[in-house]
């Protein structure tokens, strides 16, 4: 026989086939060079299965342990470094059988029975992204606790707070930092509901069908640590929803850190000079020597854009392909690993960019206005007894008026203010103070020095008592 169909034959596949595979497609069809960082998951997964046959004498105890060991041998392989990807090896299923087969010989062969590449890499998935969020959700909950420290630090720190981008009302510098804090703690929160979603065993489902030699899928469920177990074998060999709302969920909490950076990004120019980078998360110009540049926000700003593109990318594979299982869904973890890869990068530099971040009080304090103190001129008047509407309606003539002679309202006299309404009395100079706007919004989640130190403190007793079950 030719070498190459040699080789074909010898493909997990290729018994019913007379042709050698084209070497174009061969590469097209080939995604080791990806999967193969599943290789300790695609290896749990095997030693499960063992187990699981010899419960139904499909394997006999010696042969079951001839199995576990040489998949040890195999695991130390790759963790070193020394594993041996030949041509033949497809995928990281395909490496790692050829391999337990040269080890053991013909007993490899058993493993597989009831078993498809189908069932077996949705379940490696799986175990690699359990994996992966496990870490995930513990470098998130690092970064929630740098913001909250952060915050603690400069509680004092007034600025303007902006809608629109236009100075709107002062806020504490933490409120604003704060705010980020708990969009990352509802992120946090909704990864722990993909884990679980995604705990879910599809391992015993074969190629379509099922397994039909009754494998007891409740102990592979437990080997494994799955919570429970697919219901449905055509559904569990062609769903990749688990993949698609990682990858969905990675965008939008790639979005929070976006619009994070986009803020630290304007406040860092000279135009606001609230903050400066540490150089070691600054860059500088080729040209300009004057230069430095914020291009650690402005690569997560940029990497967020990859990530939707990526998540829109594979919910349009999706949308294309018929039930069950298609080759277009080999796709998945190319996308899945790339994704976890550069977010995990975007929260740990966040972290360590406002570790390092110094804050320029002066300058925050510097740009508050007294115009952002009219709708605590407006509150001035509803407590005098004038309905909102009217007290609204009321400072926007006084704005108004202090524009036309070009000096802000603080400085409008009383005899001018009268002129708009009766109600106004010397009393109303008492307003003009940025600390005691601030601290009149006590209500739980304002931005008084009580209420965001509540939220410090709710933060701090929900860090200390943060667990998951694995």
């Amino acid at each position: 026989m030719d070498k190459k169909l040699q080789q074909t034959c010898q493909k997990l596949w290729g018994g019913r086939f007379t042709e050698d595979i084209d070497p174009d497609f061969n590469n097209l069809n080939s995604s080791i060079n990806i999967d193969k960082r599943m290789y300790a998951e695609d290896i749990q997964g095997s030693t499960a299965y063992a187990r699981a046959l010899c419960k139904i004498n499909l394997l006999s105890p010696k042969e079951m342990q001839a199995i576990i060991e040489a998949f040890k041998q195999i695991q130390d392989e790759w963790d070193s470094n020394k594993f041996i990807i030949n041509n033949e090896d497809e995928d990281i299923h395909s490496a790692n059988e050829r391999r337990l087969s040269e080890l053991i010989g013909s007993v490899a062969k058993k493993l597989h029975v009831g078993r498809s590449r189908n069932d077996q890499s949705i379940t490696d998935t799986k175990l690699w992204l359990r994996k992966s969020i496990d870490k995930l959700v513990l470098r998130i909950k690092k970064c929630i606790e740098v913001f909250v420290t952060q915050a603690e630090q400069n509680v004092d720190v007034l600025m303007p707070g902006y809608t629109h981008l236009q100075r709107a009302q002062p806020i504490r510098w933490s409120q604003w930092l704060l705010s980020y804090a708990w969009y990352m703690k509802q992120d946090l929160e909704k990864l722990l509901e993909v884990r679980k979603r995604t705990n879910v065993l599809p391992l015993g489902s074969g190629a379509i069908a099922g397994n039909p030699f009754s494998i007891d899928r409740q102990f592979l469920a437990t080997e494994l640590g799955f919570d429970e177990i697919t219901q449905n074998s055509m559904h569990a060999v062609g769903d990749r929803d688990f993949v698609a709302e990682f990858l969905f969920w990675s965008s939008l909490s790639a979005v929070h850190l976006s619009r994070f950076c986009e803020d630290l990004i304007i406040y860092s120019t000279q135009e606001f000079n609230f903050v400066k980078f540490a150089d070691k998360y600054s860059t500088g110009s080729s040209l300009m020597p004057q230069k430095r540049n914020p291009d650690c926000m402005e690569l997560i700003r940029g990497k967020t854009g990859t990530i939707l593109g990526k998540c829109t990318g594979f919910m349009t594979t999706l949308k294309g392909i018929p039930s069950t299982y298609n080759k277009d869904l080999q796709e998945d973890k190319e996308l899945l690993f790339s994704t976890y890869d550069t977010l995990y990068q975007m929260f740990y530099i966040t972290e360590k960019a406002l570790s390092t971040l110094q804050i320029n009080k002066k300058n925050c304090e510097n740009a508050l206005t007294f115009n952002m103190l009219a709708t605590d001129m407006a509150y001035y008047l509803v407590n005098k007894g004038v309905p909102f509407r009217e007290s609204h309606h009321l400072i926007g003539k006084v704005v108004a008026l202090s524009e036309s002679y070009e000096i802000p309202i603080s400085e409008l006299t009383i005899s001018q203010l009268k002129t708009v309404s009766e109600v106004f009395e010397d009393d109303v100079s008492r307003i003009w103070d940025f600390n005691s706007s601030v601290d009149q919004y006590r209500a739980t989640g304002g931005t008084s020095l009580e209420a965001v130190q509540q939220q410090i403190n709710n933060f701090r007793t929900w860090l200390n008592e943060f667990s998951f079950n694995k």
